[in-house]
């Protein structure tokens, strides 16, 4: 077998992993709208493709095992086959058998595959045909030429004059002219229908509102409504357009939608905004809308979310694909090229001489745009992470008897490839930590006034250099007398020491540690957090955590953009140059000898009235030689602690690129890499959480800065 075939096949695995991704997020809204068409759909298309590449390649295992599922969808699509929740759980587990069989694409089907091949031909033996009445006649189907023309989304709230009936027009009529324009979604306001002896059969009670995606424009749309719209109320909004798209599928929240369709005010909305339960639950609950409202609002909501994503995932679909080891390589080189025009730039500065400066500028400037663009082509949407755990979250929830749904926002916020790749775990244990200990059980959940269904939010935005990512839930949040009887008894603190209640929180990422007694194959072992912990730390990036009894916790990790290039803050030890990460410096402070005498040698500086430890670099690294009467202390935060670095001059920023150290210098402590300056010296960067640790198992600094006492 070739090199180049290699290649190929190898492209057919990842192309066949992203097809089963996608077909399990399609089987996930499938099993939320069992009559979901474009999830049908696009379970189909996934299936049919990975059965097409498997054939190319030779692969017959493949190819026989998902037409059986394709044969399946494709009886789904013609209304032959009812798609229920055995349906999805088996077609969940025949995406786990596909994945197995692409990594093994010639061994013999086990005998998972068979039980499975077995159920799904079940499905093909019965005859569960769809009854449709008229107002669920399909949609008509969008034709690609429409597909490819200015696709509108039009909010459209129709309330026929009460006696339209008298005229010989049949409401429902108009709304299936309507759904033959494009997509679309409706839902009848009734909220108007007398009681049933009041009732006039003449009269017309009802009003719709109507979402819908079309291409045939919004002169289309008034020609339904043609002969009634003088006497009818009638409200046409276009409220999304694929020649001006959102940059996310993200869209209004519920209280903007029903604020904007007039159904509530400002005021009503503002009153339950600091209620815990949903908003939409509150305002029904207030008498402040009819659930038919709240209803329209959500549906719009999907609608267009689904509507963005589709466009999102079409762009995608359009790019071209390249193998990441390649853009390893270009990120390298742009790393070579700005280190030499550093060089550049100082020797013209050395030499005065004004071409030279003049050419220098240039390729400053240019090899700050190769940087830049380089660094985006590696960023991708963190939403591909996201999406790999609604099926976690489905399964585990239904394992342990729980009722949870995850919800996303952000999900376009971009991240380098590297950070992302290493993320997976991290939110894999926050996740199941939070279906496992936060989210209670439904029972519970009712008793404390809660809904059955418990949420976790996954969201995530960039802030300034760094990106936010935020795991949260609404269950019974953590029990700090809990946490700190555990910590106590495993010695981490002592009897009476007072902690803040950052520092409590923190205490539950340390190894082994665990306030479960009985441990499972899901908790337990105290293992979880503390991979977090050393993600997070190894990313350079730090977790802040916020709870609330009975309300829910929420996660936060801080992380940078890339690790490929960062902004650091060049200083000098002696001979020796370090760079922190520009990211964790607050401050740059001096130290003179009269502030080291006040504190009898402890490494206590006032920094405006609060007290802030601080190691000696020089100490710390064992570098030789005197100090200058005035050194520099760098004051860094790390997990909400102050701390100074003293060193002996700070030069200013510098943009970093970073090379990994060789395996000899693995072990080094408080380094993570080194980077080669303008003049080819080489300078090495500190790994401010590693440091700190190492200082403090030293001794070389006060415990009281672990507590920040």
């Amino acid at each position: 077998m070739n090199e180049d075939y290699e290649i190929i096949i190898e492209i057919f695995k990842e192309e066949a992993c992203e097809l089963l991704s996608e077909a399990e997020n399609s089987l996930l809204e499938l099993e939320k709208a069992p009559g979901n068409k474009e999830a049908i759909s696009a379970i189909f298309r996934a299936f049919h493709s990975i059965k097409g590449g498997g054939g190319m390649f030779g692969f017959n295992n493949i190819t026989s095992f998902t037409h059986e599922i394709e044969t399946v969808y494709e009886d789904i699509r013609n209304g032959k086959i009812i798609p229920d929740k055995e349906l999805i759980d088996i077609s969940l587990a025949s995406c786990d058998v596909i994945r197995e069989m692409i990594k093994a694409p010639h061994a013999e089907p086990d005998e998972n595959a068979r039980d499975i091949l077995a159920s799904l031909r079940k499905y093909l033996s019965q005859e569960k045909v769809v009854t449709k009445t008229p107002a669920e006649s399909p949609k008509k189907a969008v034709t690609t030429e429409q597909e490819s023309a200015r696709m509108v989304t039009y909010r459209i709230r129709f309330r026929p004059f009460p006696g339209i009936f008298a005229t010989g027009t049949n409401p429902v009529l108009l709304l299936n002219e309507l759904r033959n324009l494009g997509e679309c979604c409706m839902i009848a306001h009734t909220d108007e229908i007398p009681e049933l002896d009041e009732i006039d059969a003449e009269t017309c009670y009802t009003a719709w509102d109507v979402i819908l995606t079309t291409s045939r424009g919004i002169d289309a749309i008034k020609d339904v409504f043609i002969f009634v719209e003088s006497e009818s109320e009638l409200a046409i909004e276009i409220i999304d357009d694929s020649e001006n798209p959102a940059e996310n599928s993200d869209y209004k929240k519920l209280g903007e939608i029903l604020i904007e369709k007039r159904d509530i005010t400002q005021e009503d909305l503002e009153s339950v905004l600091g209620e815990r339960r949903l908003i939409g639950e509150v305002l029904i609950d207030k008498g402040l809308v009819e659930p038919a409202c709240v209803q329209s609002a959500l549906n719009e909501q999907e609608h267009v979310r689904q509507i963005r994503e589709n466009r999102i995932r079409a762009d995608v679909i359009s790019n071209i694909k390249v193998p990441s080891d390649k853009l390893d390589k270009l990120v390298n080189l742009v790393g070579e090229l700005v280190t030499v025009q550093a060089r550049l730039s100082q020797t013209a500065a050395y030499r005065e001489d004004t071409e030279l400066s003049s050419i220098a500028e240039e390729v400053e400037r240019l090899a700050a745009e190769l940087r830049d663009n380089t660094m985006n082509i590696r960023l991708l949407p963190i939403g591909t992470t996201f999406s790999k755990f609604k099926r976690l979250v489905r399964d585990l929830s239904k394992e342990l008897g729980k009722e949870v749904e995850m919800t996303t926002d952000g999900a376009d916020t971009e991240l380098d490839k590297t950070v992302i790749e290493r993320l997976s775990d991290p939110l894999l244990h926050l996740i199941r930590n939070c279906i496992d200990h936060g989210i209670e059980l439904p029972e519970v959940r009712e008793s404390s006034g809660k809904q059955r269904k418990g949420t976790i939010n996954l969201f995530a935005r960039h802030s300034g250099p760094n990106v936010l990512i935020q795991v949260s839930d609404d269950g019974e949040g953590l029990d700090k007398d809990a946490i700190l009887a555990k910590a106590s008894e495993r010695g981490s603190i002592t009897a009476g020491q007072e902690l803040s209640d950052d520092e409590i929180y923190s205490l539950i990422f340390s190894a082994g540690f665990s306030t479960t007694s009985n441990a499972t194959k899901i908790s337990g072992r105290g293992v979880g957090l503390d991979v977090v912990k050393r993600a997070v730390d190894f990313l350079r990036g730090s977790i802040t955590i916020e709870s609330r009894r009975g309300a829910g916790t929420t996660i936060t990790l801080v992380l940078p953009l890339t690790l490929a290039i960062i902004e650091g803050l060049l200083v000098t030890i002696g001979e020796e140059y370090f760079v922190l990460p520009l990211s964790s410096v607050e401050e740059c402070v001096e130290l003179i000898q009269k502030e080291v005498s006040e504190t009898r040698g402890r490494h206590i500086l006032n920094v405006r009235g609060k007290a802030v430890p601080y190691i000696r670099l020089r100490e710390q690294f064992s570098i030789s030689g005197i100090p200058p009467a005035i050194e520099q202390i760098v004051i860094v935060k790390h997990g909400g602690d102050q701390v100074g670095l003293v060193v002996d001059n700070v030069i200013g920023g510098h943009q970093t690129v970073i090379k990994n150290l060789g395996w000899i210098y693995r072990s080094a402590e408080g380094i993570s890499g080194a980077t080669i300056l303008g003049d080819g010296s080489v300078a090495l960067i500190l790994d401010i959480p590693k440091l700190l640790m190492c200082a403090l198992n030293e001794e070389t600094v006060s415990l009281n800065f672990k507590y920040n006492i």
